[in-house]
């Protein structure tokens, strides 16, 4: 995998760098932005970039962390409705990523944390599993749990946060069967309506990645 960057610093000190991962099937992006002392570094995990990065990146960074956006699947990969199903190819996307992230110079020696939603939960859990001296905390909004794979979920032992809107009964109801297999400090929260699920996740990172 290429690894392509273009680096600017702004004003304060801090850092803002854009990365580009060029893979067999076309190009993945994403966006570091790095404060002068930051508390961690939170991959946000995403198969494609939503607009909601923005505002949640930004409310993370206030916190103290610095921010990694990354996208999964290429433009090529996403064309097709089945391509965030696919929880091996997320996993091993999100590995790369690991591997980008370790030997960086910016990046390397920080704490590292990951917010993972929807269809990347289970990928990011078997991540976090097999990488468990590198990934130190994990919050997970929605996505089915149980698709991980039992094996994932008895070793993973970064503690876990599962957050999930009111009406998501689905994965609410994965959580529970998959929960008992999980051997690692976790939590389960259910959003009241209109909660932001941003205010859980920092709380989660700074109980477990304090300064």
């Amino acid at each position: 995998m290429e690894i392509n960057r273009h680096a600017h610093h702004n004003i304060g000190m801090s850092l803002h760098r854009h990365l580009s991962l060029t893979t067999p099937h076309g190009h993945l992006h994403g966006t570091l932005d790095l404060p002068e002392q930051p508390r961690g570094l939170v991959l946000l995990a995403r198969s494609h970039h939503a607009p909601v990065d923005t505002t949640i990146a930004a409310n993370l960074a206030a916190r103290g962390h610095a921010m990694l956006v990354m996208e999964l699947l290429t433009a090529q990969e996403a064309q097709f409705s089945d391509a965030t199903q696919n929880v091996p190819r997320l996993a091993t996307r999100l590995i790369e990523i690991l591997d980008l992230i370790r030997h960086d110079g910016d990046m390397q020696d920080l704490q590292l944390a990951i917010f993972a939603t929807g269809d990347v939960t289970p990928a990011a859990i078997r991540c976090a599993a097999q990488r468990d001296t590198q990934v130190k905390v994990l919050a997970c909004h929605g996505g089915l749990i149980d698709r991980a794979g039992g094996q994932a979920l008895e070793l993973l032992s970064a503690p876990l946060l599962l957050i999930f809107d009111h009406e998501d009964t689905l994965a609410q109801t994965a959580a529970q069967r998959a929960g008992a297999r999980l051997r690692c400090l976790h939590e389960t929260r259910v959003l009241g309506p209109g909660e932001d699920p941003v205010l859980r996740v920092a709380a989660w990172f700074s109980l477990h990645i304090p300064r």
